[in-house]
């Protein structure tokens, strides 16, 4: 169980998921994917304050039935889905959000992860690239302050940069498990061999 931080994870829909995968997997097999891969996100974290960002109804009572909270942004994109899970987690008195993308492959380490870092006075935030050092696997930072989102090719580095600008003492973690999140056939074909 984790203290005063909040875990979100952004999920857009089971419909039509993975797109890039399109060209290996039928919509049925990314579907289902996208769902076994959420799944172990939450069980993953589980006994942790959980809100899943969605609009959508199916991922909204998939999130209750699985014990999460839900916010629903009301606007479409990424940025916009966590700027408001923050906005609600600084209402709610959280000081901390940690943004998990609902597609790792390996996050049994997230929580733990997560926990060493609030317990370290030296850092306010965490940023854990994918292992191509583009994307951002997760993101911790306090909900307090203007830290404005930057998900999308390139993120890891916006995210950095933006951590500098609002002040942040920020750790960049390489993390053998949670760089791996299933984007594209090659990640998947490494999936499917573990």
């Amino acid at each position: 169980m984790l203290g005063d931080v909040r875990i979100v994870i952004p999920l857009r829909s089971f419909d039509d998921p993975k797109t890039r995968l399109r060209e290996v997997l039928s919509g049925a097999e990314r579907r289902e994917l996208c769902r076994s891969l959420a799944d172990g996100l939450l069980t993953a974290v589980s006994g942790s304050d959980v809100v899943v960002v969605t609009d959508d109804a199916e991922v909204d009572r998939w999130a209750r039935s699985r014990g999460a909270g839900v916010v629903a942004p009301g606007s479409p994109g990424l940025n916009v889905a966590v700027t408001a899970a923050r906005n609600d987690a600084r209402h709610d008195g959280i000081a901390d959000v940690a943004i998990l993308p609902a597609d790792l492959a390996r996050p049994a380490t997230a929580a733990s992860v997560v926990a060493a870092t609030l317990a370290d006075a030296t850092l306010d935030a965490l940023l854990v690239p994918d292992r191509h050092h583009d994307g951002t696997n997760l993101l911790l930072v306090p909900t307090a302050g203007e830290f404005t989102f930057a998900y999308g090719p390139g993120s890891c580095d916006r995210h950095r940069s933006e951590a500098t600008r609002v002040g942040l003492r920020l750790q960049v973690l390489d993390h053998e498990d949670l760089g791996w999140d299933i984007d594209d056939p090659a990640d998947l074909e490494w999936f499917l061999r573990q």
